[in-house]
Order: C-alpha cells, then sequence, then structure tokens
C-alpha cells in the first residue's frame, strides 16, 4: 500500500483494515476497523481530514478528497462503490454510494440512504435516511431504503478484506 504523510499529516489506520496494495493514503485520513481501500482507490486528506468509519468499503478507483472549508466523513457499514468521487461531504452509517456516483462539498447522505450508480449530489443537499438519490443532479425517493439494506454488502467486504490481507501474494518481480 502506498501510505503518506504530508508535513505533520500523517494518516491512522486501524490494523485491522486492509489498505490494497495499489491504493494511496495520504494525509490526515482515519481509517476504522475493519475497513477496506481496494486497488486505484485514493483517499487525499491534504487540505483537511478524512475519516471512514469502521466495516466500510472504499471500492476500485474511488476518489476521496476534502476542500479547505468541508472534512470529508464517511461513516461505519458503508459501501463506496467503484469509481465514486466524494470531496467535502458527510456520508452517514449504513450508505451505499452507487457505482460511479459524486457527491459534492457541503452535501450529506443520512443513515441508510442510497446514492444510485452515477448519481450527482450537488453541494448542499441533504439526502434523507433511507432516501434514494438518483440522476445528475440527483432527485430524493424518499424513505425507499429498508432498514439494514446493504448489511451482506458490508459483511461481504469485510470478509474479502480479511481474505486479502491473509492470501494476496505478488508474483511479478517488484519494480
Amino acid at each position: 500500500m502506498a501510505v503518506y504523510a504530508l508535513d505533520d499529516l500523517v494518516p491512522d489506520i486501524s490494523p485491522d483494515a486492509f489498505v490494497a496494495p495499489e491504493a494511496v493514503v495520504i494525509g490526515a485520513v482515519t481509517l476504522g476497523a475493519g475497513t477496506t481501500i481496494w486497488p486505484g482507490a485514493v483517499l487525499r486528506g491534504d487540505y483537511g481530514a478524512i475519516t471512514v468509519g469502521e466495516r466500510t468499503s472504499v471500492q476500485d478507483g474511488a476518489v476521496v478528497h476534502v476542500t479547505g472549508e468541508h472534512p470529508t466523513r464517511i461513516g461505519s457499514d458503508c459501501v463506496i462503490g467503484h469509481v465514486a468521487h466524494l470531496e467535502g461531504c458527510l456520508v452517514e452509517d449504513e450508505c451505499l454510494v452507487g457505482s460511479g456516483s459524486v457527491v459534492l462539498p457541503g452535501a450529506v447522505v443520512r443513515r441508510g440512504a442510497l446514492v444510485g450508480a452515477g448519481a450527482v449530489v450537488p453541494g448542499g443537499l441533504e439526502v434523507p435516511a433511507r432516501a434514494t438519490a438518483l440522476g445528475v443532479p440527483a432527485k430524493l425517493r424518499l424513505d425507499s431504503v429498508p432498514a439494514g439494506a446493504f448489511a451482506d454488502n458490508v459483511a461481504r467486504y469485510v470478509a474479502n478484506g480479511r481474505r486479502y490481507a491473509r492470501g494476496l501474494r505478488r508474483l511479478d518481480p517488484e519494480r
């Protein structure tokens, strides 16, 4: 894994987290226990802090960044989809942010909500608890996500992180 301090900003990574060798973690980034960061994901805490709770999965190619005004906070038991972009936003516990979606500075995704694949959540928009945000810009469907809807995905990625931590072996010659 590529983990970097930037000046006095040093990542704080739980020993129980899995960060893929091809992922990049820079600066003021905190990763909770059981969290998984997959290949090609970049978490860059240079202008402020990024906090990721426990058992959250940040999928391949996702970008998590901050602004000078807004930290990025992602709760526990979340799935952040492939190639998603989160910047200066709050994603509460038990959320799913779909592949290719964008959550912009100042946006809030409340507990148990779903941001659909390819959706753009504009800055300042609040996605209520258990709601679905779909489209560009995102439109809301209220009370559309049942409680616990993402628990199987969360458990699968926690188990997969443990599998990778135990069994991932590099086969090509390192350069």
